[in-house]
């Protein structure tokens, strides 16, 4: 990850495109405090397709069991 301060982003504005085209994570603060990202446009999101993980994941029974009362409480807050 680049953060970087306004100033130094206006400075090196070019060098940012190109780090955050290849992938790098570019933030741009205002002072100390994160105020922008800057991300390629264009990118694709990944389609999603039902049943991707068919296969690749499995449950085993134990999944349906009754959480122990200690765990169910932590869980109703």
């Amino acid at each position: 990850m680049i953060a970087v301060t306004m100033h130094k982003a206006k400075t090196n504005l070019s060098q940012l495109v190109a780090d955050a085209e290849a992938g790098e994570e570019v933030i741009i603060m205002r002072d100390d405090i994160p105020a922008v990202r800057l991300v390629p446009v264009g990118q694709p999101k990944p389609e999603r397709k039902f049943g991707a993980l068919a296969g690749k994941v499995s449950v085993t029974s134990a999944f349906f069991d009754q959480l122990p009362e200690a765990e169910l409480s932590e869980w109703e807050g």
